[in-house]
């Protein structure tokens, strides 16, 4: 089960998520201040922390920072403050998503689901470190791609559709499931950013990048699966 620590100083919004993240399956952990829930994130692992600006004791900006020199959870910051400059603020404090208040909650769900799909995505890249198709070599831990006997700079969205890809020989990924696993839940994301992905990655793979074939009418695959 997947925990989740909500820090919000609101008893209505805190009960709120609470109620509905553990309807979603998840474990929930809550703090109304930022003492209480670094005392708690010492305590406990948590999959991902929902983490509102305005607290008490400690704000949201300075837990954060706590929080990401200990580990790479991935942070959700609310906040009522929607300006350009707090938005700024907050994504470089290393949070992972920035909600303004009120939000909706349907939506913010699916943002939920997609950070900790996507978490999920790089968790098991890091239980294989190295993986390997044809003329292609991937090692996880130090970002690392060798195509051909050449190293290849990728940007971090290639490596993990990449890292996907090696992962899952055979499988063939729709554009639809790419997205959704790859990209943070956003409704305007147009498919052909997929398309343009791998387009990219084929050209930086050089003549390794022919193992990313195309399977007309449903999707992307690297190799076929020979089990």
């Amino acid at each position: 089960m997947k925990k989740i620590l909500i820090v919000e100083d609101e008893p209505d919004i805190r009960e709120l998520l609470g109620n509905y993240l553990t309807h979603e399956g998840y474990g929930v952990s809550q703090a109304e201040d930022g003492v209480a829930a670094l005392a708690l994130f010492a305590k406990d692992k948590f999959d991902l922390v929902i983490l509102d600006i305005m607290i008490p004791k400690i704000d949201g900006y300075g837990v954060c920072e706590v929080i990401k020199k200990q580990s790479d959870v991935p942070v959700i910051f609310l906040s009522a403050l929607g300006d350009e400059k707090s938005l700024i603020k907050g994504y470089d404090s290393m949070a992972d998503d920035y909600v303004t208040k009120p939000f909706s909650m349907p939506v913010f769900l699916r943002k939920v689901h997609a950070i900790l799909r996507r978490d999920d995505v790089s968790g098991v890249v890091k239980k294989s470190s190295l993986l390997s198709y044809g003329n292609i070599t991937m090692n996880a831990d130090t970002m690392e791609v060798i195509a051909c006997g050449k190293n290849v700079e990728l940007t971090a969205r290639e490596f993990d559709l990449l890292s996907l890809l090696l992962k899952n020989p055979g499988r063939v990924y729709t554009r639809e499931v790419l997205l959704d696993m790859l990209w943070d839940y956003n409704s305007f994301v147009d498919e052909r950013i997929v398309d343009s992905h791998i387009k990219n990655l084929r050209h930086k793979l050089g003549e390794a990048g022919s193992c990313i074939e195309t399977v007309r009418g449903r999707g992307y695959r690297i190799g076929k699966n020979e089990g």
